[in-house]
């Protein structure tokens, strides 16, 4: 994972969704702690279309801080040091709103939650005329840049599906259109062989998650999980470019058909679109079946310890996205793999366009992820 710099933590504290700071909030708790509901991870941050951890909630999770800053500290002085100074200054501003909330501070009842952060926040870009990353801006920005876009009312194109996209109408901060999880359907023998073989060796952490040595997420994990996408719409084909890995895939609009059978699997498939009406419909197949399509929360797996959900190679995928209006993308994913489900996979939902962004760049790096696990996570693990 990249390393947190003070423009990342600034812009993590405005809005909760930085990968690399969320590394620091990942090392301040506890694993046996964590949700079991697949919104926290011990070496990525949060999941399948669901917000990051809040930061430092309570006084458990404050002095939960203090424990880790000392052996942050221990372990590069030189490069944590700005970052623990700024969790430390960040820590005491929370606190002190948790504090004024459990006071009974004016309008506030002893549990309410302290205010998002808004536009009060600075926002960091590289530098003039540059834009911020869409996971970049805290809900307020968003929304402020969503207003000025006049995106409820603006006139659009229904062929034109061009734009940065994150985020849902209810939530802006969401990361990824998540699975739908209450329609998994049953297993074949095959695939239920496959879902327990990926099971996690230990309760506390998902520790064969492809993930943790940055594998390719592969498709749709690229969709479900993201920090934003971009459709960039040429002549021959649309462009779907994604923040988290830096990368991109082609979606052939030229007339050409999926390949019968591909000669090599990829992890982001071979896909097509056309247009049926005034909905962009994308198939696709060849896909590598290493990676998988979500995590599988522990109390989903019935052993108690956290896995996949895995694919095959003769998964085919279709999305069918339409423009409802300027600023919301209608979205229909369907997974059809009957080496490995009984039925169809179908989730749906709406993606917000985020105006006036651009992508960033945000690789998971192995070297990092590797030394995290190493130095954090496995440690924290009971002795077998």
């Amino acid at each position: 994972m990249p390393v947190c710099t003070a423009a990342a933590w600034n812009q993590s504290y405005g809005n909760r969704s930085s990968p690399a700071c969320q590394i620091l909030v990942a090392d301040c708790k506890p694993l046996g702690d964590a949700p079991d509901d697949g919104s926290f991870h011990t070496s990525l941050e949060g999941e399948i279309g669901v917000k990051s951890l809040p930061f430092l909630k309570s006084e458990k999770d404050s002095g939960l801080f203090w424990d880790s800053a000392p052996r942050l500290l221990e372990e590069d002085k030189m490069r944590h040091f700005v970052i623990v100074s700024m969790v430390i200054t960040a820590t005491l501003l929370t606190f002190r709103l948790v504090a004024s909330a459990q006071q009974g501070a004016p309008g506030q009842t002893a549990d309410a939650k302290p205010p998002r952060p808004g536009l009060e926040v600075p926002l960091v870009t590289p530098g003039p005329g540059w834009k911020a990353c869409p996971h970049c801006e805290n809900e307020a920005y968003k929304a402020d840049g969503r207003k000025k876009a006049n995106v409820d009312t603006r006139a659009f194109n229904l062929h034109d599906i061009a734009g940065v996209w994150s985020g849902n109408p209810n939530d802006l901060e969401v990361n990824g259109l998540p699975m739908n999880m209450t329609a998994v359907p049953s297993f074949t023998p095959y695939g239920r062989k496959l879902f327990e073989a990926d099971q996690s060796d230990s309760p506390q952490w998902n520790s064969k998650d492809p993930e943790n040595t940055c594998d390719p997420m592969g498709w749709p994990r690229w969709l479900t999980f993201n920090y934003g996408f971009e459709f960039v719409v040429l002549p021959d084909r649309v462009l779907q470019f994604f923040e988290w890995g830096h990368t991109w895939r082609d979606i052939w609009t030229d007339g050409r058909k999926l390949p019968p059978n591909p000669p090599i699997q990829r992890y982001l498939g071979y896909a097509v679109g056309r247009w049926e009406g005034d909905t962009f419909v994308v198939e696709s197949n060849g896909y590598d079946d290493r990676s998988w399509l979500a995590q599988a929360p522990a109390q989903r797996t019935g052993t108690g310890r956290p896995g996949g959900y895995p694919h095959s190679d003769e998964m085919r995928i279709e999305e069918r996205y339409k423009r409802i209006n300027y600023g919301l993308l209608q979205v229909m994913l369907t997974v059809t793999d009957p080496k490995v489900y009984m039925t169809p996979w179908t989730t749906t939902g709406t993606i917000t366009l985020i105006p006036n962004t651009e992508m960033a760049e945000n690789f998971c790096v192995p070297s990092d992820s590797i030394h995290f696990n190493s130095e954090n996570t496995i440690p924290t693990l009971p002795k077998q």
